[in-house]
């Protein structure tokens, strides 16, 4: 694997280190399973998923949402 230093990476043009960062990003979420889920995250993940499973009609489609949203711009 090559590698590349600091220094190497910070003479890189902003595009490149950009496009640098996403090939790592790719690698990095090819595998989401190696990557350890905080347990304050599932713990609010399941109060969440129990929230919505007593009480569903709570819930408001995406849809609705992301237009009363850009009803404020």
């Amino acid at each position: 694997m090559a590698s590349l230093s600091l220094e190497e990476i910070q003479r890189l043009s902003v595009s490149e280190r950009v496009q640098l960062a996403e090939q790592i990003w790719d690698t990095i979420v090819a595998t989401p399973e190696a990557l350890p889920v905080p347990e304050i995250q599932i713990r609010e993940l399941d109060r969440r998923l129990k929230l919505h499973n007593e009480n569903p009609e709570a819930a408001e489609p995406w849809s609705t949402i992301r237009s009363r949203l850009t009803e404020l711009e």
